[in-house]
């Protein structure tokens, strides 16, 4: 079947009348037909589209939809908690809407007055809509806090590390990650661009809550022709776009903190350090310096000490660190570098880096958290505070770290410590998930296929037959963003797009409010949920407080019908563009960082008080628990589990365009040609990427541009697993670590990673993660269907 693909829009002729919708990866034109969405062409204001989109197309009407609700046939049979085992094999049964409706409520109220609402699981996480109503966690989290309220999950899997970490640095995270210093001023201002993890615009497609124009590219391409140089510290060469050009440095995966304090160690031993800045803007550089120096543990961090751990050249760390003094330079790191073993310290040593030069709060120089990570950062765009679909209160306070729902499921009762609090984990009965798929995001999935039997009940809301869906107990059948009216608008993106409703929902499928309207009339609080309005005027009322809260900043935003009649609008640009942290520079007295010290904390009282081994009060270099022992010997390959170019984490993976880039059938594996070579592999061939956690199939790609001894592969894959576990798909958090980042963030470590690679030499068994379940459809008559 040809790939579907995205139609470039010629901006002198626009297709007005095609309607509009938007998703993460962008906004489309639709040209439909018979009822089908026949074609997606680029918004005419978008240079740069994703080709992402064009994903749909084919699996929009396709035999993974899910047609009807339905419920697992142990489930169904034996009540909750039967066959649990069963989960992933067991036929579904397909059932009416009252009757499933029926069934939910009364396994909510058994859960509930038998084990309490904690014992729920809502902290749903994924991605699901654009829109800014059909926002399905909004949606669950506002139904479950009718009936009493949920354990949800506290922060994302993108950098949870740096969600705990950096408020103890800089006061706020997010504040300074939507405010990061845009690309126009390191355009004219930058000299030097260091990038910890590279600038990699696969990324930079997506944009949560919809992009109207993809900046990231341009951006990217304008600084180097300004004469900028480029410097991408990554094991991936890909990681920086080739025509950037600059240095590539390949360090040791994991390494990156060594690095930094290597270059520190420079700054300081020749004096190249800015004491002024030190001095005025920061607390406790003293205590750091102690440990920089080697007088508090009698190990110097010099660049020679970094070059044997990071695997790059002593002079060529010194040589970065004069360049980086004498130019104007920003330091970039990848969002990424959270999401490994101790992923709190690479951003608090690039912000202690950063302060050493002094360039902190002027044009160009400074630090950013992970330029291209999303298509906004680094955008020049006005904000306005968009009001939202409201969730209510949850009157529970039980919550996990987001990654930790393995250990959740697994410990009842457990203790844990998270960011300074110790906290216990919930006796889990009942989960429900809308808009995610934790069989893509999360680790060790095999360890998890353990927990998931866990629970008495599953409960997802889906509109294909992903690994998730497959795995639950009853799948309440979702309509698509192409089959339901919304509103695009973030805070993120200065486009507000109107969404329009191309088809008709497919099968029996409901909009996630809906779904949830039909359950709480069954509970008797449909009037809690609704409060009286349906979709469209809680659409109304959404724009229409947006319009009132943007008003009462100065800005006006065309009024409710116009916008649907028009389709979208643009924000006016900011009259000045962003420099972060330029306030606080001009006056930290006057604009102080919300930190105890209303400064920029190097070493932090509060972070030393909570007594953590394995995150200490300053940034510090501390190895990854997967080099521990003998590890190295028997998985001597580093494997990158980075984000896929073809799909949103594993959303439309079984579209044309997410196939296209398959390699065998499965997910590619990108391996230096010497590494290739020791193990008798080529280009195509299907190999066995394993350790002692689990095992998964891949399709070679021989590349140099790969640090040697180490290995990519995508997430994204369906997760696939034969009767041993092994993934014929390509999924590698089969061979990820579930273990948290630290005590302090718990985040996940899924790039501390090591594995064997080996050719596999049996008939590679078939793929079977785009088949649906065996599914069976009773006579009308059946009391099974009706109640």
């Amino acid at each position: 079947m040809p790939q579907a693909q995205i139609v470039k829009a010629d901006p002198l002729q626009v297709p007005a009348k095609l309607p509009l919708t938007s998703s993460h990866w962008g906004t489309y034109r639709a040209l439909v037909s018979n009822g089908r969405v026949k074609e997606l062409r680029a918004f005419e204001h978008d240079a740069d589209p994703s080709p992402i989109g064009a994903g749909i197309l084919d699996v929009q009407h396709g035999p993974t939809r899910i047609v009807a609700p339905m419920v697992r046939k142990s489930w169904l049979e034996g009540g909750p908690g039967t066959r649990t085992d069963l989960r992933g094999n067991d036929p579904f049964i397909e059932v009416t809407w009252d009757a499933v409706n029926s069934l939910i409520a009364g396994e909510l109220i058994r859960v509930r007055s038998i084990h309490g609402n904690a014992s729920i699981f809502g902290g749903s996480y994924g991605w699901a809509s654009a829109g800014r109503f059909h926002h399905a966690q909004s949606q669950l989290k506002r139904f479950l806090n009718c009936i009493g309220g949920y354990t949800g999950s506290k922060f994302t899997y993108s950098f949870a590390a740096a969600e705990a970490m950096v408020p103890h640095v800089l006061g706020s995270f997010r504040a300074f990650l939507d405010s990061c210093t845009s690309w126009e001023v390191i355009r004219d201002h930058t000299q030097l661009f260091v990038c910890f993890g590279g600038v990699p615009l696969k990324n930079g497609q997506i944009s949560q809550g919809g992009t109207g124009c993809h900046i990231q590219r341009e951006g990217l391409e304008a600084a180097s022709a300004s004469g900028i140089h480029f410097v991408n510290i990554s094991p991936l060469k890909s990681d920086l776009l080739n025509d950037v050009g600059g240095d590539w440095l390949a360090l040791r995966p994991n390494t990156d903190v060594a690095m930094m304090l290597g270059l520190a160690h420079t700054l300081q031993l020749e004096g190249l350090s800015d004491r002024s800045f030190l001095d005025r803007y920061t607390e406790g550089f003293e205590v750091f310096l102690s440990y920089l120096m080697g007088e508090s543990d009698g190990i110097p961090k010099s660049a020679e000490w970094a070059a044997e751990i990071c695997q790059i050249p002593a002079e060529t760390i010194r040589a970065l660190a004069r360049r980086m003094a004498a130019e104007r330079t920003m330091i970039s790191v990848s969002w990424s570098l959270t999401r490994q073993d101790h992923g709190e310290q690479p951003f608090w040593a690039a912000i202690t880096l950063a302060a050493m030069l002094g360039q902190i709060g002027l044009p160009g120089g400074g630090f950013g958290f992970g330029y291209s990570a999303m298509n906004y950062i680094g955008g020049a765009f006005t904000s306005i505070p968009g009001a939202s679909f409201p969730q209510g209160q949850n009157p529970v306070d039980s919550f996990i770290p987001v990654a930790r729902i393995t250990d959740m499921l697994l410990n009842p009762g457990a203790s844990f410590e998270f960011d300074g609090v110790r906290y216990v984990y919930p006796d889990t009965r009942l989960v429900w998930w809308a808009g995610g798929n934790p069989f893509h995001h999360h680790q060790d999935l095999n360890l998890m296929m353990k927990a998931w039997q866990k629970p008495e009940t599953i409960i997802v809301n889906e509109w294909c037959w992903n690994p998730l869906a497959k795995r639950a107990d009853i799948v309440l059948p979702c309509t698509t963003p192409l089959e339901r009216e919304d509103i695009a608008m973030t805070p993120r993106d200065p486009y507000v797009v109107s969404m329009s409703r191309l088809t008709e929902a497919y099968g029996q499928a409901r909009d996630d409010f809906e779904i949830f309207a039909g359950i709480a009339l069954a509970m008797g609080i449909e009037d809690a949920f609704t409060e009286g309005r349906d979709q469209h005027q809680w659409q109304r009322w959404i724009y229409e407080e947006t319009a009132r809260r943007a008003s009462n900043t100065g800005v006006e935003i065309p009024d409710y019908d116009s916008f649907r009649k028009e389709g979208w609008f643009k924000l006016d640009d900011p009259a000045e563009p962003t420099v972060m942290l330029s306030d606080f520079r001009a006056d930290p007295l006057a604009n102080p960082l919300s930190t105890p010290s209303g400064r920029i904390e190097l070493f932090s009282a509060t972070v030393a008080g909570f007594g953590y081994d394995d995150c200490p009060g300053h940034p510090v270099w501390q190895e990854p628990y997967e080099w521990l022992g003998n590890a190295n010997a028997s998985w001597p390959l580093h494997l990158i589990s980075n984000q896929p170019k073809d799909k949103l984490h594993s959303q439309l993976d079984h579209g044309n365009v997410s196939k296209a880039k398959k390699v065998a059938g499965r997910e590619p594996l990108h391996i230096h040609p010497k590494d290739a070579a020791e193990r008798g592999v080529t280009d195509g061939d299907v190999v066995r990427v394993h350790n002692a956690r689990g095992a998964c199939l891949g399709g070679v790609v021989i590349d140099d541009a790969i640090r040697p001894g180490v290995v990519q592969m995508s997430t994204g894959s369906w997760y696939d697993p034969d009767d041993a576990g092994l993934c014929k798909h390509g999924n590698p958090n089969v061979l990820t670590r579930d273990k948290g980042t630290s005590k302090l963030g718990q985040g996940p470590s899924a790039h501390s990673c090591l594995v064997e690679v080996e050719l596999f030499t049996e008939t590679p068994p078939p793929v079977t993660a785009h088949e649906p379940p065996s599914i069976i459809r009773p006579t009308p008559n059946d009391p099974e269907v009706q109640t």
